[in-house]
């Protein structure tokens, strides 16, 4: 599929909303798997409250994704 694709970890992607120019908003998430163990591969935005995420495959079975680690800052109260 498509996910096979994916090099390397995200990191720091800040999701911003269609034709927003400036520094990010409180609520413009920031995805980042850039640290030993993460492997988040890719970030496609659905809506502002919904996202498609690729986890990366493990490092030694490429065909198991059995785990995940990444961290989503910039979050505002009930988002």
């Amino acid at each position: 599929g498509s996910d096979d694709i994916i090099g390397g970890n995200v990191s720091k992607y800040t999701v911003l909303p269609a034709g927003y120019c400036g520094q990010p908003k409180k609520g413009h998430l920031i995805f980042d798997a850039c640290f030993e163990s993460g492997n988040l591969g890719r970030v496609d935005p659905i809506t502002e409250f919904e996202y498609d995420l690729f986890i990366r495959p493990d490092t030694c079975n490429p065909r198991f994704r059995v785990w995940f680690n990444f961290t989503v800052e910039n979050v505002k109260e009930s988002q």
